[in-house]
């Protein structure tokens, strides 16, 4: 790396999800900036990046958030799966959780919850586990995805405009529909 510095050559700066140490080594040695535990599958060939190492921060340019919950319901050892219509914003015809939009000033469990009752007309289910924000790319937006887990004894959800219809199925056979971006991971990792 140092080498490179010294022909002009190096790179701006150094994204790493894991870096070894020679490479921290190098990074400072040949004075290039460096962050650390970025998750690189996030990144596209061609974006625009502004790192900054002091602040231990990446930006990309022309990539927006979106932050949403998506809630696995539970009932009796299946999962509620919804097909979304055709009205919907995103993923028309694909298979999802209950997921919404976490709206301003809203806690990710206040919107899982609400978006329980609008979606599913589920009132009564109990949430059993949280886990950490799942984040996954589709071309400019990264979805930052707040998975919920929750047990229900209704059997059948109150549909709004949202789905056109919906199957309780074994977690195995999620692999079968055609699903929203990393919804087999999610369900993974709530129900392990």
């Amino acid at each position: 790396m140092y080498q490179l510095r010294l022909n002009g050559a190096a790179p701006s700066a150094l994204v790493n999800s894991s870096a070894e140490p020679i490479v921290a080594t190098g990074a400072i040695i040949s004075d290039i900036p460096m962050i650390d535990s970025v998750d690189i599958s996030l990144l596209r060939t061609g974006d625009t990046v502004i790192v900054d190492a002091d602040r231990e921060t990446l930006e990309l340019r022309d990539v927006r958030e979106r932050h949403v919950v998506t809630s696995i319901v539970r009932r009796s050892g299946l999962i509620l799966l919804l097909r979304r219509s055709e009205d919907v914003g995103s993923y028309r015809g694909q298979w999802a959780g209950v997921s919404g939009f976490i709206e301003g000033g809203e806690m990710d469990e206040e919107a899982a919850r609400r978006e329980l009752l609008e979606e599913a007309g589920l009132e009564r289910a109990k949430m059993v586990k949280h886990i950490g924000t799942e984040r996954f790319r589709d071309g400019d937006t990264v979805w930052c995805v707040h998975p919920f887990l929750f047990d229900s004894k209704e059997q059948k959800p109150q549909l709004d405009w949202e789905h056109v219809t919906y199957k309780w199925v074994k977690p195995c056979d999620v692999d079968k529909y055609r699903t929203v971006p990393g919804l087999q991971r999610v369900i993974s990792k709530l129900l392990s």
